[in-house]
């Protein structure tokens, strides 16, 4: 055969490894696959998204709810400015002020889907259906009786709004028509929880993955239609209640599939009043967050300047954006927890709640000096350096957050216990303190964003230790035991926190010195995550804690048993 030239192969049986081949075609030389590999490559990505445990289940939450989480930011980075460009700054200033005008009726929703996920979520391990179609009818019943009142108050801020906001006349209609649809988006959202909420009680909102983040990205398509179509602030508005009735529709078919018994029936009078009182502290634990979170600006405005806030808006908006990652995570666990305790296995239930703890410190303590040392360049690369509030404030801020994120562990599981009154009068007593002592800093003592997150750190030091102790109470665990496991970790996270602020000091006065990218930052900041997470891991957890983590960790990518 000459070199170069196609070999035929006339005869039907095989050469080798060569295919037979039909009559005057080239034979083709086959690597062989073998099937063990491809098998065992298939086992492996089945149990990394099996569901076969509670650990699994929690990961896969985790995972799903931070799928969600990325989406939104992604799709807001990309439609905020069409949405600048579209609606001019006039407008898009009135459309975030209406957003925040109809999120402040929230409340007035009767939080009847709270009551329903957490409900459930101590209930898991029951098989009485009928029970559990009576909860969903209890909380249709309270979101009935709540409509009328959301209705109204929606309607007032319609009406109203262009006049608070004085808007010219030409926009009183539009603006009008947008404050309502949102309004209506918020009243019908509060029913399209319902079904969201039955699944999150089961410990199945993983059961929505990449549905929900998928779509975000529609409704980001939406908006851009709206904004294409020129159909102003309404459009925008149409555009958003499309979303939520989509989305609505969406967890409805999704609860249909993976919880055979859901359905209504209906509940007795003292359900629903029990139901009721339990829902009612939950719009007032609602009314608390809010005024926790959304205070700090406020306190800063009315006792300092307008300047300060945007100072404290664009320094905390690294520190707060990871540290909403981590509680999202933990809001996607924690329903897995639920069943524990509705099981009445209280050691098992302290032994996850510590895990959790714990996962949530080793993150943060990660996340924390990361901050310290790189938020400077963030802040430079993103609106400027003349924005940054310095090493002092940063380290307050992020104290501040990582504070925020361990009292909302201990505040969802006190959810679980269904036992809601003495966690909420102790949150109303933590802001009026916060709030009291924020002002006088701030005001009197001219402090500014330091004297704020000092008045806000001692005001919820309340929480960080009542709601351990709460948790201790109902899980039969002492306090002391509670603060013998933390002293280490406290004291590797303080240390490291004023390592990285010193050292992040040093580098902020030489920012002007400095020409670093957003790839340099982004090497730099992952590189450090990575090495403070370890030194975190080794210095700050004894042999016990890390052998429970890593345990978990090897139940997240193989089938254990929890």
């Amino acid at each position: 055969m000459e070199k170069g030239k196609p070999h035929f192969n006339r005869s039907r049986e095989p050469v080798g490894n060569k295919i037979p081949a039909i009559s005057g075609s080239v034979s083709v030389d086959v690597i062989p696959i073998s099937k063990s590999k491809f098998t065992q490559g298939l086992k492996i990505f089945s149990k990394l998204f099996s569901d076969k445990s509670l650990t699994k289940k929690a990961s896969l939450n985790a995972l799903a709810a931070t799928l969600d989480y990325g989406s939104h930011l992604i799709v807001g980075f990309i439609i905020t400015p069409l949405l600048v460009t579209g609606l001019g700054d006039f407008l898009y200033g009135a459309w975030r002020i209406l957003q925040q005008f109809v999120g402040y009726i929230a409340p007035a929703s009767g939080r009847s889907t709270q009551a329903l996920k957490w409900t459930l979520a101590n209930r898991q391990s029951s098989s009485d259906y009928e029970e559990k179609r009576r909860y969903v009818g209890s909380a249709l019943v309270i979101w009935a009786l709540f409509m009328p009142l959301m209705t109204a108050l929606g309607g007032l801020i319609a009406w109203f709004a262009p006049v608070w906001l004085d808007m010219p006349k030409e926009f009183f209609w539009s603006v009008r028509l947008a404050a309502a649809l949102l309004a209506a988006g918020l009243v019908i959202t509060s029913l399209c929880e319902i079904p969201r909420s039955v699944l999150l009680g089961h410990n199945l909102g993983y059961k929505r993955m990449g549905l929900s983040a998928t779509l975000v990205f529609v409704g980001g398509g939406f908006t851009w239609i709206a904004l294409y179509l020129d159909t102003g602030i309404a459009g925008v508005a149409a555009a958003a209640l499309a979303t939520t009735l989509l989305t609505g529709i969406l967890f409805l078919l999704i609860a249909r599939i993976y919880t055979p018994w859901f359905g209504v029936a209906r509940p007795s009078l003292a359900a629903s009043r029990r139901f009721l009182g339990l829902s009612w502290w939950f719009i007032v634990w609602n009314l608390v967050m809010r005024v926790m979170k959304a205070s700090d600006a406020v306190m800063l405005g009315v006792f300092g300047s307008v300047e300060l806030v945007t100072t404290f808006a664009l320094t905390k908006y690294a520190p707060e954006t990871v540290i909403t990652f981590v509680t999202i995570m933990v809001f996607g666990i924690t329903p897995g927890l639920g069943g524990i305790i509705g099981s009445g296995n209280l050691q098992k239930a302290y032994r996850v709640r510590n895990e959790i703890m714990l996962f949530t410190w080793l993150i943060v303590t990660g996340l924390g000096p990361t901050v310290l040392l790189w938020n400077w360049a963030f802040i430079q690369l993103w609106v400027g350096a003349e924005h940054y509030a310095g090493t002092i404030p940063t380290l307050l801020i992020v104290i501040l957050a990582t504070q925020f994120v361990l009292i909302r562990n201990d505040a969802c599981i006190i959810d679980l216990t269904l036992r809601l009154r003495r966690k909420v009068l102790m949150g109303a007593l933590s802001i009026m303190l916060s709030l009291i002592a924020a002002g006088v800093l701030v005001s009197y003592f001219k402090m500014g964003i330091v004297g704020l997150c000092l008045g806000f750190i001692g005001g919820r030091s309340v929480l960080s230790i009542s709601y351990p102790i709460m948790v201790g109470r109902f899980l039969k665990v002492a306090f002391s035991s509670q603060l013998k496991s933390i002293l280490r970790p406290v004291l590797v996270t303080m240390l490291l926190f004023l390592l990285a602020s010193k050292i992040g000091g040093l580098l902020t006065e030489s920012i002007r010195f400095t020409a670093i990218g957003w790839t340099d930052f982004i090497l730099s900041a992952g590189v450090t995550l990575c090495v403070v997470i370890l030194l975190a891991f080794y210095a700050g957890l004894s042999d016990n804690q890390r052998g429970h983590v890593l345990r978990r960790i090897r139940m997240v990518v193989a089938i254990a048993p929890d």
